[in-house]
């Protein structure tokens, strides 16, 4: 049975209960108040092509294209602007914050859109928008301050950091207002089948590959500014053109296949259902995070470990994301971006490295996405995998120490200035792309599917 016309109301029940109507209508009722009691109604009609499942997927390369060019180039780009190294990591706190803020609220408005466009493509659209004002802003910080007033020869050209930082929060922003409904449009689309929700998170986590290594790309090429005359200026030298040629690129192909999918895939309008004015209101209005925070007093224990593994899993692969080609640079390679020439040689040759080391673990993520509902088959379900890609993660990440103690050692016998081993830079490597295996496999969507499945019976 393929279930699809899926209309959700939260509310406050007791019992878990199972109904079909005449019509072919059925309806799930799940137990527990603040958010946690759960209805649906499914309607037994087909479900909508997997074509649509992909094209709402692409919409996502976009996105990550953007964000694998923020990953490899805005650290060197906004201590280009004259920021410290040691501060420059701090640009990246606005992320997680964007993310605490305003994923709920878009999460909350998104579920109860009511616009004849549907609940998804709005949201999509907005933040598709905000992605392209946002990387305008970023860059073309270095000539809008100039404009304003920075010298060439300051350091720090302050208006241009201002600039930069205010498109770089716009570009948080925009990455949550996007991807969130994204993945909400296309759990509409599976409905509640399990193998669609499998075939959409891997055909989402694919295009997630196929971005990071368009983007990686674009990055490691210092001529692609030659396809824009105009982006060198006199503010903006050939690292800066290069970077806004990688951005202009970005926004094209974002808004092509945003346009596309949003044409092609419709959003049927969503009507709250009906509220019994009799019943008792357990629910606000508002998107009040005292709300979210009630979940946490009626969530069961499977629920609990699930969150606190993924939270603990976010927490080691954020320090991954944003200072592997720092560790490659400054820890395998033994660079400094702040010593003498040889060792400012030594760091640029650690951060390409790691580039591509990012892009042997974009490439494991694309092939491993394809292959995640075989290999969950193989293992004995999604909720084994996610175990088994969590253990990868670990010991990936442990095995970073042992490079660097390698790498280090190595220094001591061939000098400061020597170039890690064959076999030191041929590891370090290969732990980029194995970290590939759990990264494709980092969102648990199919696993919080299956916990609710297992949920819906009756009695």
């Amino acid at each position: 049975m393929d279930y699809t016309a899926v209309k959700a109301k939260l509310y406050n029940t007791t019992r878990w209960s199972l109904e079909k109507t005449s019509d072919g209508e059925v309806s799930w009722a799940f137990p527990g108040p603040y958010c946690c009691g759960l209805h649906l109604q499914a309607k037994d009609t087909a479900a909508p092509p997997l074509r649509k499942i992909i094209s709402v997927a692409s919409i996502t390369v976009g996105a990550q294209f953007v964000w694998a060019l923020q990953l490899s180039l805005l650290t060197p780009y906004v201590q280009l602007l004259g920021v410290p190294h040691k501060w420059s990591a701090i640009i990246w706190l606005n992320g997680p914050i964007s993310g605490m803020l305003v994923q709920p609220i878009v999460g909350y408005y998104s579920d109860r859109c009511t616009s004849r466009f549907g609940r998804r493509r709005p949201f999509i659209a907005s933040g598709a928008a905000f992605y392209a004002f946002a990387v305008f802003l970023i860059g073309y910080a270095a000539d809008i301050g100039y404009k304003m007033g920075d010298k060439l020869e300051q350091t720090p050209r302050v208006r241009a950091i201002a600039i930069f930082a205010l498109g770089l929060c716009i570009l948080d922003v925009a990455r949550d207002t996007l991807q969130g409904p994204c993945r909400a449009f296309l759990a509409d689309l599976a409905a509640v089948d399990a193998k669609r929700t499998l075939a959409a998170n891997a055909f989402y986590s694919f295009f997630m590959a196929v971005g990071n290594v368009l983007g990686y790309a674009a990055g490691s090429y210092t001529n692609l500014h030659i396809m824009f005359p105009f982006a060198m200026t006199n503010a903006c030298d050939t690292y800066c053109a290069n970077l806004k040629s990688c951005f202009l690129l970005s926004i094209i192909l974002l808004l092509i296949v945003t346009l596309t999918s949003l044409w092609y895939v419709k959003d049927k309008q969503w009507s709250p259902t009906p509220v019994n004015p009799d019943e008792e209101k357990t629910l606000s209005d508002d998107p009040s995070f005292g709300e979210i925070f009630g979940v946490f007093k009626v969530m069961e224990r499977p629920m609990w470990m699930l969150l606190i593994v993924t939270a603990l899993n976010w927490i080691a692969w954020f320090p991954f994301l944003f200072l592997d080609t720092d560790w490659m640079g400054r820890e395998v390679y033994g660079g400094s971006s702040e010593g003498d020439d040889r060792m400012k040689k030594l760091d640029n040759q650690g951060v390409h490295s790691g580039a591509l080391g990012l892009m042997f673990n974009s490439i494991v993520v694309g092939f491993m996405s394809l292959g995640v509902d075989w290999i969950g088959r193989k293992v004995g379900g999604a909720k084994r995998l996610w175990g088994i890609v969590n253990f990868i993660l670990a010991i990936g990440l442990v095995m970073t120490v042992l490079v660097t103690k390698l790498a280090a050692d190595y220094r001591k016998t061939a000098g400061p200035y020597a170039e890690p081993s064959p076999g030191i830079r041929a590891g370090a490597l290969s732990l980029f792309a194995v970290l590939g295996i759990p990264l494709a496999y980092s969102v648990c969507t199919s696993l919080l599917h299956n916990f609710k499945q297992l949920r819906r019976r009756p009695g």
